[in-house]
């Protein structure tokens, strides 16, 4: 390669990264060039800062409504229902990393919906890993109060997937 090669691989890379391109292939006769770019870790560590700045969020919107008198009103009014969780809501969350499917196929019903009643070992969802699709039960009886992910969208062991009212 000439030196002007190498600075234009230079500016090349620095491109790629500033505008955060995973992969770059190039072919150009005898030249070939496979850059790839490691992506941070954002998605698992992402989940675990918003929860706990979720978590603590109401103790932040009290705390901001003693110093702020205008905004008192307003911020109380908001951290009061997120300060009291509600009882017998139980978590189902996902075994396994993968892709959430919430029907069994595109274009055909889900398999449930906020409002269904389920009976533990009723499947609720699958997620697809490694061309794999895996049924999830719920592990509990009792009414479906949110499905917390959307369809086709990638999740991470342990993520959050519906909250099920036990009683």
């Amino acid at each position: 390669m000439k030196p002007q090669d190498i600075d234009d691989l230079k500016q090349l890379i620095e491109f790629l990264k500033q505008y955060g391109v995973a992969e770059f292939d190039l072919d150009r006769g005898d030249l070939k060039i496979r850059l790839k770019f490691s992506q941070p870790e954002a998605s698992a560590a992402g989940l675990s800062d918003l929860a706990r700045l979720l978590a603590t969020a109401p103790a932040a919107a009290a705390t901001a409504a003693h110093s702020a008198a205008p905004a008192a009103p307003v911020a109380t009014a908001a951290a009061a229902p997120a300060a009291v969780p509600e009882e017998n809501l139980h978590v189902v969350k996902s075994p396994i990393v993968g892709t959430y499917y919430g029907s069994p196929s595109p274009g055909a019903a889900a398999f449930v919906a906020a409002g269904d009643r389920v009976e533990k070992g009723q499947v609720i969802c699958i997620v697809e890993a490694m061309k794999l699709m895996n049924e999830i039960e719920a592990d509990v009886s009792g009414e479906i109060v949110k499905c917390l992910v959307s369809n086709g969208q990638p999740i991470e062991y342990g993520q959050a997937l519906f909250t099920i009212r036990t009683a």
